[in-house]
This record gives structure tokens, C-alpha cells and sequence, in this order.
């Protein structure tokens, strides 16, 4: 299957890989809100919908966002639902927010484990530091909330030298699909190698939980790390932005 067929399945993954605080159901739509910087766990995910009217429905997120004092806040993606959701909530007065890419490769079942680089089930503190010092102040605080509720299925990723730990990264195997999250690499270590090792042994731990696509999403400006990713054989496959109204009483 060509990678972009399976952009479905691996939006449907990333929900499940970055589980909110606090969710609703809404006709299909879940709306989500932890507070914090984090786009996808402050907005509402529509791959799929069931409601048998849009503009209800929007109605009723509106009425949760406002409820909670926050802006309502969708991700609207290529394989949203209904397709014309972005221009639906462009006419109620919903702002654009920036452009997000979604990358992926298909996994060398061969992919082996490259030297210096640790695998775990639970984050080690040393982890935990790498991470947190990618992130902004607002992320920061919520992050760890979140870690916490991930699935059981993830695995820390973390590339050391001179035996310190420099780089993180985090992979979700969820059915055919695995996910690169959690990258980050220290100031003074970056372009050491260390987010390469990483990807490589997220690439092995994918192939051997028998996934078949790894894949990444990130922000369409942040050209350092999509340059990285394309070398180590990622390509785009979609894209995604939010769309986001101030609510008031």
C-alpha cells in the first residue's frame, strides 16, 4: 500500500499516542483539552464523525470550549471528516493556525540496533531531562501528565556518548504503524548523531513488533529537524493545521 493510504490509520494512532487530560465525544469528533502548549492535546481530532449535523456538532464543541473558559480549537487534517471542515469553520470565524506536516517510511524489517543507544518501557529520569529541554515553558509543565497516560505498548528511546544520555525519543507501535515522538537532543550535543541513532532504533523496535510505517508528524517551519528526517528516508505524506475561535459568553 503506498504510504499515503494509510494516512488514516496514522492519524487515528497519533490520537491514541498523545491521550489528553480530559476528552468528549462529540458525535465521532473528540474533543480534547490538557492545557499546555501541545496542539494535539488541546484540540479536537476529527477523523471520524457520526453526527447527522455538522453545524450541531460544532455547536456543541463551542459549548464545551466555552464551558471550560478555552478557545474552541480543531485539528483539521487531509482525511478530517466531513472533507469541507476547514471551510466550514473558516466561515463561522475560526483563525488558521500553522502549517504541520505528517511524514512517514515504510520499516527495513532488517533494521538492527544501532550501538550506544538504550530501549526501555518506563522513562528514566536522565530521559525525562532530555526531553523536557526540547520543549516550551507551557509544554513543559503538562508533559509529564501525559507521558503517564500513554499506552503501554511505548517505548523510550535514548542515544548516549561519553556515557550520557544526549538524545530521546519515544515510539508507539499501534497495529501496522509506529510513531517517532519526544525527539529532542541537548544545546551542546546537537548534530552528534544522537536523534539518528535514535530514529534508527525506533525503526528496529517498530520491525519487531511487526509495524510496517513509521511515522512522525512536526511543524512545516522547523527545517532543521524535516531535513533530518527526509535524509533518514522520511517523505511528506500530509498535512494539518488547527483552526481556532476565541469563545466568550
Amino acid at each position: 500500500m503506498p504510504l499515503r493510504g494509510v494516512l488514516r490509520d496514522i492519524e487515528a494512532a497519533a490520537v491514541r499516542g498523545w491521550p489528553a487530560i480530559e476528552t468528549v465525544l462529540v458525535d465521532g469528533w473528540l474533543w480534547r483539552h490538557t492545557s499546555g502548549g501541545s496542539v494535539r492535546a488541546n484540540s479536537v481530532a476529527t477523523v471520524t464523525f457520526d453526527g447527522d449535523d455538522v453545524k450541531t456538532s460544532i455547536d456543541d464543541i463551542e459549548s464545551l470550549a466555552r464551558g471550560n473558559r478555552v478557545a474552541a480549537c480543531f485539528t483539521v487534517s487531509d482525511v478530517s471528516v466531513p472533507e469541507d471542515l476547514d471551510a466550514r469553520l473558516a466561515a463561522r470565524g475560526y483563525v488558521r493556525g500553522d502549517d504541520h506536516v505528517t511524514m512517514a517510511k515504510s520499516i527495513d524489517a532488517h533494521a538492527g540496533h544501532p550501538d550506544g543507544v538504550s530501549i526501555a518501557s518506563t522513562p528514566s529520569p536522565e530521559w525525562i531531562d532530555v526531553y523536557l529541554s526540547g520543549l516550551s515553558s507551557d509544554r513543559r509543565a503538562m508533559a509529564p501528565r501525559i507521558l503517564q497516560r500513554l499506552p503501554s505498548s511505548a517505548r523510550f528511546v535514548g542515544a548516549s556518548s561519553g556515557g550520557r544520555l544526549i538524545s530521546s525519543g519515544m515510539t508507539i507501535p499501534d497495529g501496522s504503524v509506529a510513531s517517532v515522538q519526544c525527539m529532542a537532543t541537548l544545546a551542546e550535543a546537537r548534530r552528534g548523531g544522537g536523534a539518528q541513532r535514535v530514529l534508527a532504533a525506533i525503526e528496529h523496535t517498530a520491525a519487531q513488533h511487526g509495524c510496517k510505517t513509521i511515522y512522525l508528524q512536526a511543524s512545516g517551519d522547523n527545517h532543521g529537524a524535516l531535513e533530518l528526517y527526509e535524509r533518514m528516508g522520511f517523505i511528506v505524506i500530509g498535512h494539518y493545521h488547527t483552526r481556532t475561535k476565541a469563545i466568550t459568553r
